[in-house]
């Protein structure tokens, strides 16, 4: 086995010691290892030590992420290395004064008020027919619930919370926060020199450990994706196995096309009851109004009144434009070429 990375890590520990460990990556035959080993954990009877295992496989990317995901969540527990700039951005310190009241306003939301602005946002979202987090991420409600603005003024001063967010909710969330006492004020310029440095560090870590498990998530959902096509797995089986939204799952099936892998036995086996007549009309509005948005197309295939439907019906003329889009897009590219 050969070693292709290594650098050491050191943690400050109580009585003045320093826990070391070392990270690794090697390789074996084609086959890479990410190893962590900490000096002195997990030693057996002769003394030796088992190194744990973030990853082992053949995808450089896999690697990459689960080789991030790792350092993150180490330094955030106190490790620092030797050889710094793992993480692309370096170590997790300075910071920025919005990522500082994001994180003070996750270490002190309300939870009552929190909990109250959720459901306002659960009952907005149901009634806009659109994803939660649309109409404002937890992110934002734990901010509001810690500062509580008294009015629109203060509401706008929260990062992340723009132009069209206030004139579509701001007068929604000044009612639920106007009579709600706080201990704080506006302006927020108080937060960097009240926010406790060690908390905020480990914050900062903590979204990049989020973020590289993300990716790290993403690459084995492509994986298992690119496996099931191979076994001439349908979107059914797909879904069954991966959890995501039909829609989500399409999106993806797109990217792996666009980069390159073959996707046109999937799409073929789910188009396979759709009318060769309905495919080419598809095709032939695809090419004449475009194919960016989707719904002018269903409105010129299947008409107004299928449009304004709602539900699953609908669902599936959308899904099933989104493969031909797949199938046209490719076609429109090889005749460019």
């Amino acid at each position: 086995m050969q070693i292709v990375f290594l650098n050491t890590f050191e943690k400050p520990v109580e009585g003045g010691r320093v826990d070391v460990a070392q990270l690794s990556i090697c390789e074996d035959g084609g086959l890479w290892r990410v190893l962590w080993l900490e000096a002195g954990a997990g030693a057996d009877e002769g003394g030796k030590n088992e190194p744990h295992r973030w990853f082992e496989g053949t995808s450089w990317e896999e690697l990459l992420a689960a080789f991030r995901y790792g350092v993150a969540k180490m330094m955030g527990a106190g490790y620092v290395p030797i050889i710094e700039g793992m993480l692309e951005s370096g170590r997790a310190s300075g910071g920025s004064l919005p990522s500082m009241l994001q994180c003070y306003g996750e270490l002190n939301a309300d939870e009552t008020l929190f909990n109250e602005l959720r459901e306002w946002r659960r009952k907005t979202a149901a009634a806009e027919k659109r994803s939660a987090y649309l109409v404002a991420s937890n992110r934002m409600l734990w901010m509001i619930s810690a500062y509580v603005p008294h009015n629109l003024d203060e509401l706008k001063q929260l990062p992340g919370w723009g132009k069209s967010k206030q004139e579509a909710y701001g007068e929604a969330v000044i009612g639920l926060t106007a009579g709600v006492e706080r201990a704080t004020s506006f302006p927020l310029d108080w937060v960097a020199d009240n926010l406790d440095e060690e908390h905020y560090t480990a914050w900062l870590y903590k979204q990049k450990e989020n973020k590289y498990k993300g990716i790290m998530d993403r690459q084995q959902q492509k994986r298992r994706i690119l496996d099931l096509l191979q076994q001439s797995g349908g979107l059914d089986e797909l879904q069954s196995e991966l959890k995501l939204p039909r829609r989500e799952l399409l999106m993806r099936i797109e990217l792996l096309e666009q980069e390159g892998y073959d996707v046109d036995g999937l799409i073929q086996r789910e188009l396979d009851t759709v009318p060769e007549e309905e495919q080419e009309q598809i095709m032939e509005a695809m090419a004449s109004i475009g194919d960016r948005y989707l719904k002018p197309v269903l409105q010129h295939v299947y008409g107004e009144t299928a449009a304004a439907q709602s539900g699953k019906p609908v669902e599936m003329l959308y899904e099933r434009l989104r493969l031909i889009r797949i199938h046209f897009r490719k076609k429109t590219q090889e005749k460019a070429v």
